[in-house]
């Protein structure tokens, strides 16, 4: 079982990434192994989907080790927008 709750990768992805929104869905009844992420950051802009990937895993170095399953959704702030618009209409 893991220690790392949704709350802990909420306030910790808000922190390292200056994140806009996040939010963050334990899959795994509770225990902690497997979670989906949505983040929303201009830390983001001008990068490649592997890029974005590679900083939200860097941030998340340890906690991926006990992590099993990680789902992320990345988008930057404008980006966001967009797809808060879209959905709207």
């Amino acid at each position: 079982m893991s220690k790392y709750t949704s709350s802990y990768l909420e306030k910790k992805l808000t922190e390292q990434l200056e994140s806009k929104y996040v939010h963050a869905v334990d899959e795994s009844d509770g225990c902690g192994g497997k979670f989906n992420v949505i983040i929303v950051s201009d830390k983001f802009k001008g990068k490649t989907l592997l890029q974005k990937h590679r900083l939200v895993n860097t941030v998340l170095a340890e906690e991926l080790k006990e992590i099993h399953a990680f789902t992320q959704k990345l988008y930057t702030v404008e980006e966001w927008e967009k797809l808060q618009e879209q959905k709207q209409q």
